[in-house]
């Protein structure tokens, strides 16, 4: 099975993703930014983009590393990604759908106000303009088919642990 974490930057993906990974028996993190990372490193590069998302090869190839490590281990499958292009969510679910891999869709979800204060205050990463760039997009996916496709977990109250809490319960019921 796979639990994936969509929503914007800011929304506690990245923070949230080992929590549940704990709390899921034979689970494991892999976040599928790391597929787009190896195209992005390819010499010389694909064609230009502002999104890695946006290459073919990036969709196929998060498909099949999801189905061949678990092949590998079995188990569960925790990914942290941002999905916000319908098209590109269809390819990835009905990709791991042929091959018979479950998807528990979850969408962290927080108020624009509060995504827009943990991403300037972020202390790690720092403000950026690329994740700020996501919010109107984000805005507009929530609005019309994020949110009906997934289960939504809020987060603008919550900490990263009580989220955690409540998709492992929802996963495990």
């Amino acid at each position: 099975m796979i639990v994936w974490l969509n929503g914007t930057h800011g929304a506690g993906k990245t923070t949230t993703s080992p929590l549940v990974q704990q709390l899921i028996p034979d689970s494991r993190v892999f976040d599928a930014e790391k597929v787009g990372e190896t195209l992005m490193d390819i010499r010389p590069g694909l064609p230009d983009t502002d999104n890695f998302q946006h290459w073919p090869p990036w969709r196929t190839l998060v498909v099949e590393t999801a189905r061949q490590v678990l092949d590998y281990t079995g188990g569960v499958l925790v990914m942290p990604m941002t999905v916000l292009v319908e098209q590109y969510w269809r390819e990835i679910s009905s990709g791991l759908a042929r091959h018979d891999i479950p998807v528990r869709h979850f969408v962290l979800h927080a108020d624009q106000d509060t995504l827009l204060g943990r991403i300037e205050g972020d202390t790690v990463l720092g403000p950026s303009a690329f994740r700020l760039a996501y919010l109107e997009p984000y805005a507009e996916a929530a609005r019309t088919w994020l949110h009906s496709e997934a289960e939504v977990v809020d987060t603008t109250h919550l900490t990263p642990a009580e989220a955690a809490l409540r998709i492992a319960e929802a996963v495990k019921s």
